[in-house]
């Protein structure tokens, strides 16, 4: 199998926008949406992806990284522990590593496929409202140099189409596309794996029901079953 870009696709909003601007870039056929288990509290987001990918025609993989639970503990992976944020301190679902994780993961696979570039759906809003230290474009650029040694090409990227944007920029960016509707109604945001609006309570639901309120206000004209 031959791929020209690998999307490391959560089964959120931002990973699936970034599944389709790279489809809409390089053909359907010649994406791979890549998804990672790691024992997520919001495990549900894992059969969104697949469903999405089913939806949209694109192949998809799954691999595990359970291992994480082995060496490290937040509340993205450990149930038993309340979702907390506490001021000047990161949130205590941030998981060490996780996006340089698979972003290393993923350009190695990219390069086995003969694919020249990973699309991430980081943003770093993210890190300013999140506390999310792996969301800038500086700690991509970073993981990018470690991939280009490792894999002996210069020219290998990871591309982060949304990493200057806000919230509610994606949702307009999803609204051009014409793929808003569905994105809102299938993608999981909530790390409570809840959908819809969600929990409303963890980092992930404030920030995009922010973002999808202010969306709201400049497009009346939107109709949705529930975002109103």
């Amino acid at each position: 199998m031959n791929k020209q870009a690998i999307v490391i696709h959560s089964g959120g909003m931002d990973s699936s926008l970034c599944l389709a601007l790279a489809s809409q870039e390089f053909g359907r056929e010649n994406v791979l949406s890549l998804s990672f288990a790691y024992q997520q509290r919001h495990t549900v987001e894992l059969k969104q992806a697949t469903k999405i990918c089913q939806e949209w025609g694109i192949d998809h993989l799954q691999l595990s990284i359970d291992c994480l639970q082995e060496i490290t503990q937040n509340a993205l992976m450990d149930v038993n522990l309340a979702i907390e944020h506490l001021p000047h301190q990161p949130p205590n679902t941030l998981v060490v590593g996780r996006n340089g994780l698979m972003a290393h993961l993923g350009g190695i696979h990219a390069h086995h496929l003969g694919a020249n570039c990973i699309y991430m759906g980081v943003m770093e809003l993210e890190g300013a409202n999140s506390g999310y230290r792996d969301c800038s474009r500086a700690y991509m650029d970073l993981q990018q140099q470690i991939l280009q040694l490792d894999l002996d090409d210069s020219t290998f990227e990871i591309r982060t189409p949304l990493i200057h944007m806000t919230k509610k920029e994606t949702l307009e960016l999803g609204y051009a596309l014409g793929i808003l509707p569905f994105l809102l109604e299938e993608t999981i945001t909530c790390y409570e794996g809840l959908r819809r609006l969600g929990c409303q309570k963890c980092p992930a639901c404030q920030l995009r029901n922010q973002g999808l309120k202010e969306f709201l206000k400049d497009h009346p004209e939107f109709k949705s079953s529930w975002a109103h």
